[in-house]
């Protein structure tokens, strides 16, 4: 696998903790980065994938009208 280098500019405690963590799990800083990154890059597309089912839900009727939901909402909690 081919590789770039990526530059940021981090605060000083955050680029702390990462160190930390590299100590710890007797890692080198990249790899932490590169796991957040990997994490981050994944949640990202879940997240557009989710947005893009909840359009289609809208576009094909599937959906609950807010009142029915504000009626619902206040029964939470009741026994």
């Amino acid at each position: 696998m081919s590789t770039r280098t990526v530059t940021a500019h981090i605060p000083v405690e955050l680029a702390e903790q990462v160190d930390a963590y590299a100590n710890k799990l007797d890692r080198p800083r990249g790899w932490i980065v590169k796991q957040a990154l990997q994490n981050w890059v994944s949640l990202e597309e879940r997240r557009h994938q989710m947005l893009l089912e909840g359009l289609k839900d809208i576009d094909e009727g599937r959906v609950v009208d807010h009142a029915e939901i504000v009626v619902w909402a206040k029964t939470l909690g009741e026994s």
